[in-house]
């Protein structure tokens, strides 16, 4: 009896041991994963401070996505809101357009001939075409992006067709994401915009062209494709919102957005660098234009900060 009752002990005592090195080696895994979380949960919590802060300060609702290549999960803020596109929609009819052109290369080098119905507002670098004049598409492509040139938008738009538009949008899985009407239509211009997107639908677009650009995939469009979207929209001219939020010197491939209202910037930071990332900060209903341009720098110095 005595001898059973030692072994029953033993048993017990081994029991205990095995419990506490249990407990223990799950304490020190819990203790680690703490420790390495703990300076990303920390940035993460800054950053998201930092963009509230900036939001309260502006007018109207602000929408925010922005990710690292390759990090596990955006940044976010309002991201599934619904917001007129204004001229950030031309980074779907350039993507729409080198689609089409890896099917027919010498589409880029076809010329189009002005109308007078073509121009509009807007229009920096056409205005200064007469009707009859011609333009190689190329040249409306960069007329659309470097300077926002709307009659080169809108004729570029004629090109392709709002249904080849609306099948580039299906296919990059735009959900919440349209293109139905010209620039400088007039119910655009009074606020009822039937171009719009999201902060993660149009951040996730570009989000695809540096990943298809940095991996040297098929994304969205070809790699070459890619690389060569970025080349054009690092040329774009506005540097009023997110440039202006990073230090100097940070290479920005961009396109902006304006319209009553809204003020808009979609960009990919540093896009040929080892660490690039994507934001888009979209807005609307400002009641003091300057206070969304404001809140989009201040957005992007905070993004910044905990992203690169």
């Amino acid at each position: 009896m005595t001898v059973r009752v030692l072994v029953v002990a033993r048993r017990k005592s081994d029991e205990a041991r095995q419990s506490s090195s249990v407990v223990t080696r799950s304490a020190f895994v819990a203790a680690g994963l703490a420790a390495t979380c703990a300076p990303a949960c920390a940035a993460r919590s800054d950053v998201d401070a930092r963009i509230a802060r900036a939001v309260a300060a502006s007018s109207g609702t602000v929408g925010v996505w922005a990710r690292k290549l390759d990090a596990p999960a955006p940044i976010v803020y309002n991201p599934d809101v619904v917001f007129p596109t204004a001229s950030i929609s031309k980074v779907l009819i350039l993507l729409s357009l080198f689609q089409l052109s890896e099917h027919n290369p010498a589409i880029f080098e076809r010329r189009i001939t002005l109308k007078l119905s073509d121009f509009v507002g807007g229009s920096e670098v056409l205005d200064s075409y007469e009707p009859g004049a011609s333009l190689t598409v190329a040249a409306l492509a960069r007329a659309m992006i470097d300077q926002s040139d709307n009659t080169a938008s809108n004729v570029l738009i004629d090109l392709l067709g709002f249904d080849r538009i609306a099948a580039t949008i299906h296919g990059a899985d735009l959900k919440h994401t349209q293109l139905k009407r010209h620039f400088m239509d007039v119910n655009a211009v009074v606020g009822h915009s039937e171009n719009l997107t999201t902060p993660r639908d149009i951040g996730s677009l570009l989000y695809q062209i540096e990943r298809g650009s940095h991996e040297g995939v098929h994304t969205v469009a070809s790699s070459a494709s890619c690389r060569k979207m970025i080349d054009i929209l690092l040329r774009q001219e506005d540097r009023d919102k997110i440039a202006r939020g990073l230090p100097k010197g940070v290479p920005l491939a961009n396109k902006t957005g304006e319209i009553d209202g809204v003020r808009n910037d979609v960009g990919i930071i540093d896009p040929f660098g080892e660490s690039p990332y994507v934001l888009a900060v979209l807005t609307k209903d400002l009641d003091d234009f300057s206070l969304g341009n404001i809140a989009i720098r201040r957005i992007a110095t905070a993004v910044h900060g905990a992203l690169y």
